[in-house]
C-alpha cells in the first residue's frame, strides 16, 4: 500500500534530523589552539541524552548531553604541535584537519586593546604586514555582545596571522603572540574579546558586584544592556569562553574609569579574582598595561585622576601571578589612542617570559622600593634596577589634531644616556610639590629643591601627562609613584 506523508510531518523529521546533529561550541572549530599540557573541554549542543565522542592524537573521551542539551567532553591535549587531525562523533561525525597546540591568551579591555593592526601606524602595520604568514599564530576575534544575562555561546572564527588579515588583529595582542610565538617555539591562540570606551564593571559578573554596595544602582534590571551596563560584558564575552583552556590573560584598560581611580584599587584585582574563580583554571597569569600618558602637559604639579589609576593599577601587582606594562613613554596630548602598539605587546610579552615561563630576563621597568631624607635631599631606591638606572633623552614629536585642528604634542625617547632625569616633584610639611632636580647615583635617585629645605615625599611622573624619563638598562620605563598618602581627587567619588 502506498503510503501518503503530509508536508508538516515531513517537517518534523527533518527538523528531528537537524536538532539531532551535534554542533560544536563556535570556539571549538576548524583552526583552533588548544592549550598545551592540559585537559581541555571541548563543548557544544546535541539531543537531551546523545553520546558524544571525541578523538583527538590517538585518545578517545565522549560524554553524554544533558537535559538541556549540552555536552562537554574533557580531552588531553598532550604537548605543543599540529597541525593534528581532530574529530567530534555523534549521530553525526565533525573531522577537523587544522588543530594546532600551544598556549592560548585572552586579549581583553578596552578601545586599546581592540585597536587593530591596521589603525595603530605604519610602524605597526610595516611590521605585521611585511612578515610571511605564521600558521602557528592566530586569533579568535570575539563579536561585541552586551547581555543582561549570561548566554553559552560567541560568534568568530579562529583566523591564521598574514599578511592578508592581520590588520584586523588586536594589535596590542598581535605584538604580545607573535613575540611569544617567536621565543617559545609553539603556537599561540589569542582569543580577542574587547571593547572600546568600557568600564571594569561591565567585565565583572553580577554575582561578585553585588558583594559591593556601590554597585546596587549599576545592578538594577533592565530590559536591554548596553556596553557599559554592570556585567553586560562578562554575560555576552567572558562567560561563554570560560570552558576553554587558557595559559592567562593580557588586559588593557582603565581610561574609562579614571574619573573613579579610587574604587578601582578594589574594582581591578576583584574583576581579576572573578575571572580565575570562574575560569576554575587557578590563578593564572594576568598581565595588564598600565594607562600612557594623555591631555595637554601641565606647567606646574598637581593631582591627577589619571596618575591615581596608574597607581591603582601598580597596586594590583599585589595580587599573585600579576605583571605591568609600563608605557610612560608611549603617549600623546589628544590621542587616547596611542601608537606604536609594538612595544606595548612586547613589554606583555617580557611578563610573560619571566613570569609565566620562566625565563631569565628582565621584566619591569624600575619600581619604588624605598624612601631615605638626608637633610635637604630625599634619596630613593628601586626595584628592578640590579643592571643600572638612567635617564632616556626625551624627543618631542607632533601627534594626532584636537577637534579644533591644533596639532598636539607627543613624546618619545632616544637610545643612549646622558639626559637630565624628569618628572620629579618634592614636598616638605607644608605638602606642596615642587618641581626637583634628580640625580642617579649607583642604583638610587637623588632628589632635592632649592624650595624645599626639609623633604618629606616625592613624586614621579605624577600628572596625566607626565614627562618623565627613568629608565632601567635593559630599556623599561620607571612606574609613576609617590611616596605620600594623602587623600586623592578621585577619593570622594
Amino acid at each position: 500500500m502506498q503510503r501518503r506523508y503530509s508536508w508538516a510531518w515531513l517537517g518534523l523529521v527533518f527538523a528531528a534530523a537537524v536538532q539531532a546533529e551535534v554542533k560544536p561550541n563556535t570556539l571549538c572549530t576548524e583552526g583552533m589552539v588548544l592549550q598545551q599540557k592540559q585537559t581541555v573541554n571541548l563543548w557544544g549542543k546535541a539531543d537531551p541524552g546523545e553520546k558524544v565522542t571525541v578523538e583527538f592524537r590517538g585518545m578517545k573521551a565522549a560524554a553524554a548531553a544533558d537535559a538541556r542539551g549540552d555536552w562537554l567532553v574533557k580531552i588531553p591535549s598532550g604537548d605543543a604541535g599540529g597541525p593534528f587531525p581532530l574529530s567530534i562523533q555523534g549521530s553525526n561525525t565533525i573531522d577537523y584537519k587544522d588543530v594546532y597546540v600551544g598556549e592560548v591568551w585572552i586579549c581583553s579591555g578596552q578601545s586599546n586593546m581592540e585597536w587593530t593592526v591596521g589603525s595603530s601606524g605604519p610602524e605597526d602595520l610595516k611590521s605585521a604586514t611585511e612578515v610571511p604568514r605564521n600558521p602557528l599564530l592566530r586569533c579568535f576575534k570575539v563579536e561585541k555582545n552586551a547581555q543582561v544575562a549570561p548566554v553559552h555561546d560567541v560568534k568568530g572564527s579562529w583566523v591564521v596571522a598574514s599578511p592578508e588579515v592581520v590588520k584586523t588583529f588586536t594589535s596590542a595582542g598581535y605584538f604580545f603572540g607573535r613575540h611569544l610565538q617567536a621565543n617559545l617555539k609553539v603556537p599561540v591562540g589569542l582569543i580577542s574579546t574587547n571593547w572600546g570606551g568600557t568600564r571594569a564593571e561591565a567585565w565583572t559578573s553580577k554575582a561578585t558586584l553585588e558583594k559591593f554596595p556601590v554597585y546596587k544602582n549599576d545592578l538594577s534590571p533592565v530590559e536591554k544592556a548596553q556596553a557599559n551596563t554592570a556585567s553586560a560584558l562578562y554575560n555576552g564575552m567572558i562567560y561563554p569562553i570560560l570552558n576553554y583552556g587558557i595559559k592567562g590573560a593580557i588586559w588593557y584598560q582603565g581610561e574609562s574609569n579614571a574619573g573613579k581611580a579610587y574604587q578601582y584599587r578594589e574594582l581591578f584585582p576583584t574583576m581579576i579574582t572573578n575571572w580565575r574563580e570562574d575560569f576554575k583554571q587557578g590563578d593564572f597569569p594576568f598581565y595588564f598595561v598600565q594607562l600612557a600618558p594623555f591631555t595637554p602637559v601641565k606647567k606646574d604639579p598637581g593631582e591627577s585622576n589619571w596618575a591615581e589609576l596608574r597607581e591603582a593599577q601598580f597596586m594590583t601587582l599585589k595580587l599573585k601571578n600579576t605583571g605591568m606594562a609600563v608605557i610612560t613613554d608611549l603617549g600623546s596630548e589628544y590621542d587616547i589612542h596611542p601608537t606604536p602598539k609594538q612595544p606595548v605587546g612586547e613589554r606583555l610579552a617580557l611578563a610573560a617570559r619571566a613570569l609565566t615561563y620562566g625565563q631569565r630576563i628582565e621584566y619591569s621597568g624600575p619600581t619604588p622600593a624605598g624612601l631615605k631624607i638626608e637633610g635637604n635631599k630625599a634619596i630613593l631606591s628601586f626595584d628592578h634596577a640590579s643592571g643600572g638606572l638612567i635617564a632616556k633623552e626625551l624627543v618631542p614629536t607632533m601627534g594626532r589634531k584636537n577637534k579644533q585642528g591644533v596639532e598636539g604634542f607627543a613624546w618619545r625617547v632616544k637610545e643612549g644616556t646622558g639626559a637630565k632625569l624628569t618628572g620629579f616633584t618634592i614636598a616638605g610639611v607644608d605638602k606642596k610639590f615642587h618641581h626637583a632636580s634628580a640625580e642617579i647615583v649607583g642604583n638610587t635617585v637623588v632628589v632635592h629643591s632649592e624650595q624645599v629645605a626639609e623633604p618629606l615625599h616625592v613624586r614621579y611622573g605624577w600628572a596625566d601627562h607626565p614627562l618623565a624619563n627613568l629608565f632601567n638598562k635593559e630599556g623599561l620605563p620607571a612606574t609613576p609613584f609617590r611616596t605620600d598618602n594623602f587623600p586623592g581627587i578621585t577619593q570622594p567619588k
